[in-house]
């Protein structure tokens, strides 16, 4: 939490492949034009060396893995270079590497949130294209996604378009490193609403990213249905996890997914149920009361 008077001092964590240089050095040219005071970066190459790197003004700090520890391994491995927990900054922005913020005032309207909002955990920026501006039904974290433009609580968030507390991470635990790909917001999210955070869908803050489909990653279907078995299996309570997956299986097999694609997704699945999933915290029936009246009940 940062100090009275003191605007919260924030980082940003961008976590890259390696594979897209052009577009890692735009986004970090557009941290660079924030208002207000300068945002510090730490730029972590996922098991992949680093190109020469535009120094943003409020300084750059650059972590190369020696192996790809996946979506949430990689960002932990990012908190943790702000010190333990981020403890060096008071608010950290997730930001995929071939985003761009297209506003100058992104920071500052951050800033003013978390400063407000004593509760506040948790901002997910909208996600446009670049050369329509139009926002996916997908990247609106929240059931009712007709109208991307319209901002409110929610349950879930962007991964890599969000500002997170770090007093969150450092109560709840970061992103479950194991999960690699798919889901982690979520069970970070879940885990956040339990401990009392807010979370915020902002419509105003805009991250723009070329529109993609998710299936173009070779492990998607599997790893979605992995870790929605361990989400369900680590955070819901017994009698909410057999609804919770049921519902999936019957929204998975009503999208018609190829053969192939299905066949992957029930590999992940029966996975799901035969590894572990890590430790088992269940939401308070506070929590899913909670999230029900927010529109998200934990069983969608």
């Amino acid at each position: 939490m940062s100090g009275a008077g003191r605007p919260p001092r924030l980082g940003a964590v961008v976590l890259t492949m390696g594979d897209r240089p052009e577009e890692l050095r735009a986004l970090l040219e557009s941290v660079a034009r924030q208002e207000g005071e300068p945002v510090e970066v730490v730029v972590v190459g996922n098991g992949a060396p680093l190109p020469r790197l535009p120094k943003p003004p409020g300084g750059l700090r650059t972590v190369e893995l020696p192996e790809n520890l996946g979506i949430p391994g990689g960002r932990n491995a990012g908190i943790e270079a702000f010190g333990p927990g981020g403890r060096d900054v008071d608010v950290i922005l997730f930001l995929d590497d071939d985003g761009l913020l297209p506003r100058t005032d992104t920071a500052r309207l951050c800033r003013e949130a978390f400063a407000e909002d004593t509760k506040l955990g948790i901002v997910s920026f909208r996600i446009a294209d670049p050369d329509t501006g139009e926002t996916q039904r997908r990247h609106v974290p929240r059931l009712r996604a007709a109208d991307p433009l319209r901002s409110s609580r929610v349950t879930t968030f962007l991964g890599g378009a969000s500002a997170v507390r770090t007093a969150v991470v450092r109560e709840v635990g970061g992103l479950p490193d194991d999960f690699f790909y798919a889901h982690e917001e979520t069970d970070l999210a879940w885990r956040a609403l339990d401990a009392g955070w807010d979370i915020v869908y902002r419509a105003d803050l805009v991250l723009h990213h070329p529109t993609t489909a998710p299936s173009r990653h070779a492990v998607y279907h599997r790893m979605v249905a992995r870790n929605r078995v361990w989400l369900a299996r680590r955070l819901l309570p017994a009698l909410l996890v057999p609804v919770y997956l049921g519902v999936w299986i019957l929204l998975t097999l009503a999208r018609r997914p190829s053969r192939a694609a299905l066949r992957a997704w029930l590999g992940g699945f029966r996975e799901g149920w035969r590894t572990p999933c890590g430790p088992r915290r269940p939401l308070r029936w506070r929590t899913v009361w909670r999230m029900t009246r927010l529109g998200r009940p934990p069983v969608i």
